[in-house]
Parts: structure tokens; C-alpha cells; sequence
């Protein structure tokens, strides 16, 4: 099913999961979709391998974490969510060299923590893992020691207007 981007979330630089300057990062890009979830597209490469032909359990976990993570900040760019717990099962083998997608949404939320759950699905639909989480509510600014530069933490302006899932 196709699904209408509203908004695209920012990169960064050099995350593992969506660094654009990162050789080995999966290069993950977060859109904001009309039914209120957030969405990424990404490819898997043969070094994100853990067994000849698949991708490591722990790339999986990073694409969930960071997507459930975003969940929350749908519609800003002042918050993001940071890692309290994470559930994952793993239901089939994702494998290297395959165009994949993965959805998250949030499904409870007060003022400092919220939940959600996530899944990455296969090149054919098909649910690969699937993800719970819990988040603390953080601004930006108190994430890291470092600062959110335009350079380190941007948008990719050249992305499509929707998004099959």
C-alpha cells in the first residue's frame, strides 16, 4: 500500500543507522507518512552481514531503535526519543544486497516517556522483525556534548512524495 510522505526527518552525518557520510551506515531516510507513521527506506549491504547472505541481528535492532525512537518528534525536530528498552523478535532472515522497508509507530505517550512498535518488512511485504520499545522523551540539546550543526544534522531536499509499505 502506498502511503503520502508529509514530512521528511533530518540525518546525520555519521550514524551507523542513517549517516549520509558514513561508509558503512545502512543510509536509512525517515519520512512522516499521513496516517501518523514514520516510515524508512533503506539497502542492505554485503558489510552488514553477520552469516554469508544476511544481515546482522544488531543492524536490525539499530533500524528499529532509531525508527521507534523518531516516532514521537513526528511534526518536529526539537525531540527525539532515547533508548530505555528494547524487544525485538526476530521472525525471518534479512538478507545482504536487498532493497528494504520499515515502519514505526507510537502507541503510548505522556509528557517524559513513550512506547512504540516498529517492524521491518522484507523486499516481498513480508514482516522480517519486529520491535517494541520504550523512550524517554529528550530535546536535542540535551542529548548529546556535541552540537547539532547543519552539517552533522541536515535534510536530503531530493526525496519521493510517497511511499509503498
Amino acid at each position: 500500500m502506498k502511503y503520502k510522505i508529509k514530512r521528511k526527518q533530518n540525518n546525520s552525518a555519521r550514524c551507523i543507522v542513517c549517516g549520509d557520510q558514513n561508509k558503512a551506515s545502512l543510509n536509512c531516510r525517515f519520512y512522516e507518512l499521513e496516517n501518523g507513521e514514520i516510515a524508512t527506506t533503506f539497502r542492505s549491504c554485503d558489510w552488514h552481514q553477520s552469516y554469508p547472505g544476511r544481515m546482522h541481528g544488531g543492524m536490525a535492532a539499530g533500524v528499529l531503535d532509531e525508527l521507534i525512537g523518531r516516532a514521537a518528534a513526528n511534526g518536529s525536530d526539537d525531540f527525539w526519543g532515547v533508548t530505555v528498552e528494547l524487544q525485538l523478535k526476530y521472525k525471518k532472515p534479512i538478507p545482504t544486497d536487498a532493497n528494504l522497508r520499515a515502519r514505526a509507530r507510537v502507541t503510548k505517550q505522556n509528557r517524559k516517556l513513550f512506547e512504540g512498535t516498529g517492524e521491518i518488512l522484507l523486499e516481498d511485504g513480508t514482516v522480517a522483525v519486529e520491535g517494541w520499545g520504550k523512550y524517554m522523551i529528550m530535546p536535542l540539546d540535551k542529548i548529546s556534548d556535541g552540537e547539532f550543526t547543519k552539517e552533522w544534522y541536515h535534510i536530503d531536499e531530493d526525496d519521493p512524495e510517497e511511499i509503498e509499505l
